[in-house]
């Protein structure tokens, strides 16, 4: 009975795609867009993201000749596919323009969308590495989420922006945002995200010179991660503590933590070579500090022999 459902349910699919490709040329104007953006979302849903993003286009530039006559709706909806079309095909930046636009137009006529496709083009400007756009578009989503009462998507939103200013090396901005954004997880009871609030604080405490700060801050997020067996963000946490430690001046039980951190990353199946790198360098800079300098050289002469290769274009 199910499998002769399931058949019926699947030939009606086969056949409504079929009856909006059969539409096309029968019909003009806003029929036709809309036939177009419907068109656009089942191949998507395919994966078929090429074709999906040609028809997304074709419907966008319908409702745009269309002017005044077609619902801002229609066009930002348009947008937005051609959006997430782009993102699936991994033109960062092109999907976020594209996405900025759908925004845009949602935020004209107060459409509820607008601050859902808002957080997500904030997420790929980060993802573009458009750091000042994140931040523009990400506090205004702040202000509407807090008017909403939504202090779950506020504090989501003010974590992207202290991710934004910590890689912009805004410090002290960063801080701000990570204070304000692990407020509001405390105040929901989110334990998880206020450990990852407090790792992020601990590193810019630790580059804005507060080690003994950095100190408290890595080690609540550590204790966190390890109650939760989280292990991949334990060794993140600690790999902050390590870091406090060392300016802190604590250098014995940095290299401690540090050699501890390179372990339980060499020994994952994926190797971050980048991340090795950083946890090493720091070791050679502990070995340094207790003035076992031999050590700490022929581990820089090693990492500067992986550094080109991986540099190499």
């Amino acid at each position: 009975m199910s499998d002769h459902s399931e058949g019926e349910d699947n030939l009606e699919e086969i056949i409504t795609e079929e009856m909006l490709w059969e539409k096309i040329p029968e019909v003009e104007g806003l029929d036709r867009a809309n036939t177009y953006y419907e068109l656009s979302a089942r191949i998507y849903a395919r994966g078929q993201y090429d074709e999906a993003l040609a028809l997304a286009e074709t419907a966008r530039d319908i409702y745009a000749d269309l002017g005044a006559i077609a619902p801002a709706e229609g066009l930002a909806q348009a947008y937005s596919a051609i959006g997430y079309n782009l993102n699936q095909l991994k033109r960062m930046n092109e999907a976020a323009t594209a996405m900025s636009k759908a925004v845009e137009l949602l935020r004209e006529t107060k459409s509820p969308m607008a601050i859902e496709l808002a957080c997500t083009l904030g997420e790929w400007w980060y993802g573009s590495k458009e750091y000042e756009k994140t931040i523009e578009c990400m506090n205004q989503c702040v202000q509407e989420h807090l008017v909403d009462g939504n202090d779950s998507g506020a504090a989501n939103d003010l974590h992207l922006i202290g991710c934004a200013y910590r890689e912009s090396k805004n410090y002290q901005k960063a801080l701000e945002a990570f204070k304000e954004s692990r407020a509001l997880f405390k105040k929901l009871k989110e334990v998880i995200n206020v450990a990852r609030c407090d790792q992020k604080i601990a590193h810019c405490l630790t580059e804005l010179g507060d080690a003994e700060g950095a100190l408290i801050a890595a080690q609540k997020s550590l204790d966190v991660f390890v109650t939760a067996h989280d292990h991949r963000r334990e060794t993140y946490s600690s790999f902050e503590l390590g870091k406090a430690q060392l300016a802190a001046g604590y250098y014995e039980e940095a290299l401690m933590t540090l050699e501890n951190v390179l372990e339980s990353v060499t020994e994952a199946e994926y190797k971050d070579f980048e991340f090795i790198i950083d946890i090493e360098r720091k070791i050679a800079l502990s070995l340094t500090k207790l003035e076992r300098v031999d050590e700490a050289n022929e581990i820089i002469r090693r990492l500067d022999a992986v550094t080109e290769v991986i540099d190499e274009n």
